[in-house]
């Protein structure tokens, strides 16, 4: 193998694959990535047995071949290396850079010895979508998830497709996100409706690594699912069983009704969050004028604080406690000046979105008074 190529396309390679890294005594060929060559491309591999994930950059092959390399080696090389153009080869089981002023000899092992990439049995169907959509749908659910080491299907975001619309899901049984992508923004010829798990660590380097406007396209079979870019291959491992039933827990209706300015929200959750016990608690009430609310924290040791908050409000807000940082978490992320807080009693959710959006909600448990 003996290619050409620009140190900062293969700097973008190895930082994409690279995160997918993963120590194992048992297996330690997986501390390495593979490279081969494809026509004119470099192609960069990374697995943990439970992702794979590949990155094609563009360079001058010279001579085709496959050979692995320790990945955090190749990654210290690339990253400190001033020179713009690489010229690497494989010899005798090492790989050879060089550059005007630099040579580096790196011991590594044959292609043979890297796991193989498992392949999706049905690439006909798929689904096809900007990857901005998809990016900005999973930084919107990915904040209600949390790795569960006592309910496996809780470390997975659910894609949930049908003709009309795409459902996004991610819960930690204390809050729950959804987001709707409509059927104006992808393009499929999947004629059948299907749900699956996508492992939390799949999502979040897919949100990671997806940028700007290329187009992705979705595949998948029983299971396995594959994310592909122009230059980005990411086939994960589904999880198996059923994503708990969480439409019943979304409200339809509610005792108290507000609509406040966002930015002031987030405000004073994090100025009163200030005196917040270890738990995260403020409590959150309506003002007899039922102009403004107060947001309230305390700690016996420390002080305590109030905020008053002006926002429309119908219904009569009791004193309800919630956990701020679920709440500052979501408010970040939606896209209005105005957002819509939604209660009903400190035993049922309460919901938060943006004003007329229907398209993204969040469910959130308050925390049960004394």
């Amino acid at each position: 193998m003996k290619f050409i190529v620009i140190k900062d396309n293969l700097k973008k390679g190895v930082f994409v694959v690279e995160r997918i890294n993963n120590e194992n005594l048992n297996l330690p060929i997986l501390k390495n990535i593979l490279l081969e060559t494809d026509g004119n491309k470099i192609k960069i591999t990374s697995t943990d047995l439970e992702i794979a994930s590949s990155f094609s950059v563009l360079g001058k092959v010279i001579e085709n071949g496959r050979f692995t390399v320790p990945v955090n080696l190749l990654s210290n090389i690339v990253n400190n290396l001033e020179s713009d153009r690489l010229n690497i080869e494989n010899k005798n089981n090492k790989l050879i850079i060089k550059t005007d002023n630099y040579e580096a000899v790196i011991q590594g092992a044959p292609a043979e010895d890297f796991p193989i990439t498992p392949k999706i049995k049905n690439q006909k169907e798929f689904i096809e979508i900007k990857a901005e959509i998809i990016k900005n749908s999973l930084n919107q659910v990915l904040i209600a998830s949390q790795f569960s080491e006592l309910r496996l299907e809780l470390n997975s975001v659910l894609f949930d497709f049908s003709i009309d619309e795409i459902k996004l899901a991610a819960t930690d049984s204390f809050r729950l996100a959804e987001k709707t992508i409509n059927k104006d923004e992808f393009k499929t010829n999947y004629e059948q409706k299907f749900k699956v798990l996508i492992p939390l660590k799949t999502a979040k380097e897919l949100q990671k690594t997806l940028n700007g406007e290329e187009i992705i396209k979705i595949y998948h079979d029983d299971n396995q699912i594959l994310f592909k870019t122009e230059q980005l291959e990411l086939l994960s491992r589904l999880i198996e069983g059923n994503f708990p039933e969480y439409k019943a827990i979304i409200p339809k209706k509610f005792n108290t009704e507000i609509i406040l300015n966002k930015q002031e929200f987030i405000n004073a959750l994090k100025l009163t969050s200030v005196f917040g016990s270890r738990n995260n608690e403020v409590k959150i009430k309506s003002q007899e004028n039922k102009k403004t609310i107060e947001v309230n924290s305390a700690d016996q040791s420390i002080g305590e604080n109030n905020y008053l908050l002006s926002g429309k409000i119908q219904g009569n807000l009791k004193e309800t406690i919630f956990n701020w940082r679920y709440l500052s978490e979501a408010l970040k992320i939606l896209n209005s000046e105005e957002v819509f807080f939604g209660i009903n009693s400190e035993n049922e959710p309460a919901q938060l979105k943006s004003l007329g959006d229907d398209s993204y909600i969040y469910i959130v448990k308050p925390i049960a008074g004394d």
